[in-house]
């Protein structure tokens, strides 16, 4: 008896000692943590004036979505940093164009492949093709994306399914053909462009802003993956731009341009690389936008009232419908439109 009492008394001991313990632990986390953020956030505040940029002079980089807008911008741009660059899109005369538009801004090399981002084997099948004819891909830039802009029940079943493939499955798909290498390597940069609209909805917009929240949910939770995996060497960047002035969004219109005006496809690709460069996780177009987070602070109707105020509500009225080169497109009423 007394014997199971003794074992009783240090049983409880034992006990009280583990929860000390952990409590201690707890604060002396949280104190590390606390100085940590007060040093990471004035290196930050430092790096914005004395940044190091990423060399990518002869790096080789995957685009999506090359041949028009995003895209070329991205390619150019890097062009004229002497990158190496691959170019995947299913419009061969537009990615024919932005390939010799990169070989005059300075390409060390550029290679072409036509790739139909909804079919999986077809993006591993060309991802094997790139991997023997050019070699391991050193930045990984998931731009390609298509926006249907209706109302979710005037949607097609095969309209949706053609957004998520596009502009997030895809993602998966080139991830896992081109990730285990950087792995390996640990050194690597995966790009996606997802959109201000992952962060907050607009009105027909349901299937676009479904699969680009899911794109910024992939690309941040991979890089917490690498991270914990100790893969600090795997760079990410999450990029979350407002409407920008290409074909996709032909005749969209902002309410409050001196707040969120259509950005400027130059402008766009110009701060996409400068992100990539500098190695930012994010880079939200206009960056005042990230604000728009606070919306999970705020009552309903005042969320809806801002909605309403910045135009979420309307903004794709006057949306003409996709643009296809070559094709006589339709618009939302389903009126056809020329080129």
């Amino acid at each position: 008896m007394l014997i199971l009492l003794v074992n009783y008394l240090i049983f409880k001991l034992e006990n009280r000692f583990n929860r000390v313990m952990l409590i201690i632990r707890s604060i002396l986390d949280t104190i590390e943590f606390l100085i940590l953020f007060c040093y990471y956030c004035l290196e930050a505040f430092i790096l914005m004036f004395f940044c190091l940029r990423k060399n990518v002079a002869g790096k080789i980089v995957l685009v999506t979505g090359s041949a028009n807008g995003i895209g070329r911008e991205i390619s150019i741009n890097l062009a004229r940093l002497g990158s190496i660059l691959i170019l995947w899109d299913i419009d061969e005369e537009g990615n024919s164009k932005t390939a010799d538009l990169a070989k005059a801004n300075g390409a060390l090399a550029v290679y072409t492949y036509k790739c139909d981002l909804r079919k999986r084997e077809e993006i591993y099948t060309v991802a094997e093709q790139v991997k023997r004819e050019v070699g391991d891909v050193d930045i990984l830039i998931n731009n390609a994306g298509v926006l249907k802009g209706k109302i979710f029940l005037d949607l097609l079943d095969s309209d949706m399914e053609e957004t998520l493939e596009v502009n997030t499955t895809a993602h998966f798909w080139t991830c896992k053909a081109f990730l285990p290498a950087m792995i390996a390597r640990n050194k690597g940069h995966l790009v996606s462009i997802a959109s201000v609209s992952s962060l907050v909805a607009s009105n027909k917009l349901t299937d676009y802003t479904a699969s680009k929240a899911a794109a910024f949910g992939f690309l941040e939770s991979l890089a917490f993956e690498m991270r914990a995996a100790g893969k600090k060497g795997i760079k990410t960047t999450i990029v979350c731009p407002y409407y920008v002035d290409t074909e996709l969004v032909t005749g969209v219109q902002t309410t409050r341009p001196f707040l969120f005006p259509i950005l400027d496809v130059g402008y766009v690709g110009k701060k996409i690389v400068d992100g990539i460069l500098k190695e930012k996780l994010y880079v939200v177009l206009p960056p005042y936008a990230r604000f728009i987070l606070l919306k999970i602070f705020l009552p309903a109707k005042v969320v809806f009232l801002l909605v309403e105020y910045l135009g979420l509500l309307n903004n794709l009225d006057h949306f003409r419908g996709e643009v296809q080169r070559g094709q006589v497109t339709k618009d939302s009423t389903g009126l056809p439109l020329e080129d």
